[in-house]
């Protein structure tokens, strides 16, 4: 609430709002209004800062209606920290929280495995097999591979800062190619047909359908090996027909590929590794 005892700036407040009124009972209510507007709380943060023997580090806040209790959370695939807190917990709460667990939140960083930039001398995987990045600058095309006894290569001409650009643009293309390729056979085995297929950079899951038959996936499907890629895009092809995870879902997942189980054991081992290749964080 404003409040202002004389002087000018009262005088002013008053003189306002009683000519807003003139001729018009409805207006001192807006005015009202519009002066509740100045009551409104800052917003909340979306991150806090706490440290641990020197070293700052930044958590992101989240609530939800669903939680009950605060939950620390490092996320390799982003390479930050998420405390997700109670929907009525208070900021003083969530910070006292994460204070009392800053020596958890400095070894949970320190564990996630080094980001892996699309640079020349660097090795990533494609389709489970190692390849080192390597700049031709002068030769024709943008980005191929060699094979030798010193083992794949993947080359990228053009000049130096175009490198990251044109190595992750060429994964994504063929993360494109081999999962639509995927999806076409599957979903012909079955008689479905999607109506739109996304690939993307998501974070939360591997690949998703939705009720409406579009299919989503992420495009670091191409760095696991073939078999995983597979049994993603039989797992979302099934959803086309059963919408759930239901022992008939199980089933055709299983009728389409026969690598379910090693394919799961894979990425829960594997998966979170793969966000480490082209990302940003450090």
């Amino acid at each position: 609430m404003i409040e202002a005892a004389g002087g000018t700036a009262g005088s002013w407040i008053r003189i306002w709002a009683a000519r807003i009124g003139e001729g018009n009972d409805s207006q001192p209510m807006k005015m009202a209004g519009m002066l509740r507007l100045f009551d409104r709380p800052p917003p909340e943060p979306a991150h806090l800062d706490v440290s641990h023997s020197g070293e700052i580090y930044r958590v992101a806040l989240k609530r939800s209606t669903r939680s009950r209790r605060f939950t620390l959370r490092v996320r390799s695939a982003t390479g930050d920290v998420l405390l997700t807190m109670p929907a009525r917990a208070s900021l003083k709460a969530a910070r006292e929280f994460a204070e009392r667990h800053s020596a958890w939140i400095s070894v949970r960083l320190a564990r996630l495995p080094r980001p892996v930039a699309f640079e020349p001398f660097e090795t990533t995987p494609l389709r489970g097999v190692d390849h080192t990045i390597v700049h031709r600058p002068d030769a024709r095309g943008v980005v191929w591979i060699e094979k030798g006894e010193a083992g794949r290569r993947l080359c990228v001409s053009g000049k130096r800062p175009h490198v990251r650009r044109r190595v992750a643009d060429f994964l994504k293309r063929e993360a494109r190619k081999d999962i639509e390729s995927a999806v076409a056979r599957h979903a012909r085995t079955i008689g479905v047909k999607p109506k739109h297929i996304a690939v993307r950079d998501t974070v939360s899951r591997w690949g998703s359908c939705s009720s409406a038959g579009r299919l989503s996936f992420c495009w670091r499907l191409i760095l696991a090996p073939p078999y995983v890629l597979d049994y993603l895009a039989a797992h979302e092809v099934a959803h086309l027909v059963h919408l759930n995870h239901s022992q008939k879902f199980w089933s055709l997942v299983n009728r389409l590929s026969s690598e379910t189980n090693r394919a799961e054991a894979w990425l829960k081992t594997h998966g979170p590794n793969l966000y480490r290749f082209g990302a940003e964080w450090t």
